[in-house]
């Protein structure tokens, strides 16, 4: 039977349904400018009523309603978008790393310009083309020295300043790591949390935004994937591994690598072992040190010990105002001071490895004949050796040419006296050294009677890096050859002192018959002049001039892909965030509305209960006895 009070508790239940309905808009509204949050809504359900199917009951007609109750405070959600906002975040990341830092890298050039190193460089031939027409004036020598100067100060700056940037993304990295390690803990503590209400049957909306938030901003550092299939385990995944488990985390740390000087790797804090990512902002600034800013530090060092062997191949050979030759024009430090490249890689105290940079053969060749012979050449390569093939139809440029596109990191061409130089370029690893020939290889004769370089044809004649005297496998094992230089001679290579206190001693003329150059004589100035255009092979590029044009443009190119996919990837964003706003962003006339109507329920309940408190009052004190 119901009870006379049944509306006071009906109007009761009306009223805090209908104030919890506002407590939620007043929620919705104060958090509207909250980054993550969700707009929450009430939802309502009537209450059992007194009679329930299969219970004892009063034989009266129909179910007696008791009133309406809150089931639940949901989160307004498309978790399908959810999860395409957490996939696209990463490319976001990767890319704006990218365009913020390639553009540093552009700035570095200085192109087109006055002092970038290209204009320097110009400036160098111009002075070495004045000195071939006035040998004997003394102003264009110092023009010489000047000019050489400033062309040194200026790649010094510039490998400096792409150091600096490799630097800031090494500092980059690790700021990003702690990041990481830091959302990893709040996921983890946010996670253990929401278990524990939502095993007391609540929903922790505001926990679950916050902790939707932290994924969001975790996908911009690194690529993640969520799994949810365990209600009471939230996942995140990168690459296969785990990076959390319920309150279980995976962390990572940095830890020095001497074989990538001393910048950080990323590793398991577990394991130990490197730590793999596909995207997000951390991939992006790893590839950039170790590969975008390491590359244009290699490009640099590569033209830089290139030129300077170059014109000190030819200033050697030369005579200068005082009589002097056989001086080297800039001054040049060999990584090691054995004089056969003898080197102890590994610290045991006993010679191991050879670290030569460039050999030259014996024998002058035509460039136009055919070489008349069949085999095999095998280089070292970035990753194990190269073969290339020869034929007795191939001429010795064509062979020269098929050297230089084969991909090895070894590079050929013919000198001024038409002799066959081998020159190492950087190593594509970081477990290889820049600038170090590590295999060369003949089955036939090219190499061997031909050019003039090997001893013998087979394994048995070839010349590898991996053990000491490896020089004696050169023909006559007194070659010539030069020792691999100092590490990054881009950053300390100088004028040699003893031009720049004597400017006499710069060498303009060759001479003749091993006499000194006459006062007019300028063919050596002329040689070094004409290295601006000549195929001196600057890595697998010809030319000086084809050198700064592909690294110009080529640092131009990265930047502005990076900035197309950069604006692109802000677009996809911008539209995916904007779909999100429109469903579970707060809207304010929408929460007015909504208040509205909330306001005019908790007035009809009020009312309500106003009209039975009357009709309890009339049977209570009015009806006499």
């Amino acid at each position: 039977m119901q009870s006379a009070f049944a509306g006071i508790e009906i109007g009761k239940r009306s009223l805090i349904a209908h104030t919890q309905g506002l407590t939620t808009i007043g929620h919705n509204l104060s958090n509207a400018s909250v980054e993550g949050y969700s707009r929450q809504r009430v939802q309502m359900k009537a209450f059992d009523p007194i009679y329930m199917p299969a219970l004892n009951r009063e034989n009266t007609p129909g179910q007696i309603g008791q009133g309406v109750e809150v089931s639940r405070i949901e989160r307004v959600k498309d978790m399908i978008l959810e999860g395409r906002i957490v996939g696209q975040a990463n490319g976001q990341g990767y890319w704006a790393a990218r365009d913020k830092y390639l553009l540093m890298v552009e700035q570095v050039y200085h192109e087109p310009g006055e002092l970038s190193v290209r204009s320097l460089m110009d400036k160098f031939w111009e002075s070495w083309q004045e000195l071939s027409l006035y040998p004997q004036e003394e102003a264009a020598r110092q023009s010489v020295v000047q000019r050489s100067k400033s062309l040194m100060d200026g790649i010094h700056w510039q490998y400096e300043s792409l150091k600096e940037i490799r630097s800031m993304l090494d500092q980059d990295v690790v700021a990003t790591v702690k990041q990481i390690n830091t959302y990893l803990n709040d996921i983890s503590s946010l996670n253990e949390q929401i278990v524990k209400i939502e095993a007391l049957g609540d929903n922790p909306n505001d926990l679950l935004d916050r902790r939707d938030l932290l994924v969001k901003n975790l996908s911009y550092l690194i690529n993640i994937t969520i799994e949810n299939r365990d209600p009471d385990e939230f996942s995140i995944h990168t690459s296969g591994l785990h990076l959390i488990q319920g309150r279980v985390i995976s962390p990572l740390k940095t830890v020095s690598d001497p074989l990538n000087e001393g910048y950080t790797n990323v590793v398991w804090e577990d394991s130990g072992e490197t730590a793999w990512f596909q995207g997000g902002k951390l991939a992006g600034l790893i590839e950039l040190r170790d590969v975008d800013v390491r590359g244009e530090i290699q490009k640099l060092d590569m033209m830089t010990v290139n030129f300077v062997d170059l014109v000190n191949e030819v200033h050697r050979s030369a005579y200068g105002r005082n009589g002097r030759t056989g001086l080297d024009f800039f001054q040049e430090y060999p990584a090691i001071n054995n004089i056969l490249g003898n080197y102890d890689r590994n610290g045991d105290g006993v010679f191991d490895s050879t670290y030569i940079f460039r050999v030259a053969g014996q024998n002058n060749l035509d460039p136009q004949q055919q070489i008349g012979l069949q085999g095999t050449i095998t280089l070292s390569g970035p990753r194990g050796n190269i073969t290339i093939d020869y034929f007795p139809t191939d001429t010795v440029g064509d062979l020269v040419e098929r050297i230089n596109v084969s991909g090895s990191e070894v590079v050929a061409r013919l000198d001024r006296n038409n002799t066959l130089t081998l020159k190492a370029i950087p190593a594509a690893v970081n477990e290889n050294p820049d600038f170090v020939i590590r295999h060369i290889e003949d089955s036939g004769q090219f190499l061997v009677g031909y050019a003039g370089i090997l001893n013998a044809s087979g394994a048995e004649g070839a010349y590898d890096w991996g053990g000491a005297d490896a020089v004696l496998a050169f023909r006559g094992g007194n070659l010539d050859f030069a020792v691999a230089p100092l590490q990054h001679p881009a950053g300390w290579i100088e004028v040699n002192e003893a031009i720049i206190n004597d400017p006499g001693s710069i060498a303009a003329g060759f001479g003749v018959n091993g006499r000194p150059a006459a006062s007019g004589d300028g063919s050596a100035a002329i040689a070094i002049a004409a290295l601006r255009n000549s195929p001196v092979m600057v890595g697998r590029l010809p030319s000086f001039d084809e050198y700064f044009s592909q690294v110009v443009a080529d640092a131009g190119l990265r930047g502005e892909a990076a900035e197309i996919a950069l604006q692109t990837e802000n677009a996809i964003m911008k539209e995916l965030e904007d779909m999100w706003q429109s469903i579970s962003g707060v809207n304010i006339d929408e929460e007015l509305g909504q208040m509205i109507k909330f306001q005019h329920g908790y007035t009809a309940a009020a009312r309500f209960i106003t009209e039975v408190d009357k009709m309890l009052d009339t049977i209570i004190n009015r009806m006499g006895v």
